[in-house]
């Protein structure tokens, strides 16, 4: 009876030892277990783990990704324009067992460290880096964090910009420069479809010139165009060249009774028409 009793004690003993070492790590968590201070080479995996009574101690390390935004930092930047520039820095732990014994506190590190790249991402930048060419300094940035972190058992997944507020002044100089590009464009627009209209005009006239049925056939397409509104008075184009015709004869005229070389008659009978058609 006795051995009996004594059996329950040690098996009740054993239980409360097992129970005592036992311990459960999540599909999240990483166990880092330290045995007499000592950290072990390795760390346990998720699922149930036992350890040694009053011998080791276990620290449980995150391992999913961590988004930390960085507070809005002020700089001036290479072009000496003062900007303000917040971001955002998404890691993780790939090393638990370097990350709990590194560093004291590994999302403090970072997020240090993330504000002085900052800093100096501004100070090394233009203003047109930081607003258009936010690619390149994502990954600049991203390389500066993740030296120092590299060491303590944390990735740099990706760092990113999120916002760059600009003084009020520089709003308004960047919109007036950029309706004063607009304006220029539309500029150069027109003067490119005149030039274009232009052309095509000299190339017509060459064709008319070449062909004169083609400036009757206009002529013509001009009057059913005029007569189609339905208008009371219809107005005929006279040619330049026939009103250059008649003044070329009456100044041949004019030279030939200067010389005398026309009748005294006929000068007479031209002496009226030649007033006329003056």
């Amino acid at each position: 009876m006795e051995g009996a009793v004594v059996a329950v004690v040690v098996v009740g003993l054993l239980l409360l030892v097992l129970k005592s070492g036992m311990r459960v790590v999540n599909q999240v968590e990483r166990g880092v277990v330290f045995r007499w201070g000592k950290a072990l080479p390795t760390h346990r995996q998720p699922g149930i783990t036992f350890l040694i009574p009053f011998a080791d101690r276990m620290r449980k390390v995150n391992v999913q990704i961590v988004t930390m935004p960085v507070p809005t930092q002020e700089g001036i930047t290479r072009d000496n324009v003062s900007v303000k520039v917040d971001a955002v820095v998404y890691f993780r732990v790939t090393d638990p067992v370097r990350a709990a014994i590194e560093v004291q506190d590994y999302v403090f590190a970072v997020g240090q460290v993330a504000q002085s790249s900052l800093r100096s991402i501004i100070g090394k930048s233009d203003l047109d880096d930081l607003l258009s060419d936010r690619e390149r300094l994502h990954e600049g940035l991203a390389l500066m964090i993740d030296s120092p972190a590299a060491g303590w058992g944390v990735h740099i997944d990706r760092v990113e910009i999120k916002d760059v507020q600009l003084p009020e002044s520089l709003k308004r100089s960047m919109s007036r420069q950029a309706e004063a590009e607009r304006e220029r464009r539309a500029r150069v627009i027109t003067a490119d479809g005149e030039f274009q209209a232009a052309q095509q005009l000299a190339n017509a006239s060459r064709i008319m010139s070449d062909t004169p049925e083609a400036m009757q056939l206009r002529l013509l397409q001009t009057v059913v165009e005029v007569a189609a509104e339905k208008n009371s008075t219809l107005v005929m184009p006279f040619p330049v060249e026939l009103l250059r015709y008649f003044d070329r004869a009456v100044q041949k005229i004019d030279s030939e009774i200067r010389t005398g070389s026309v009748p005294a008659q006929a000068r007479e009978q031209d002496a009226p028409d030649s007033a006329e058609q003056r």
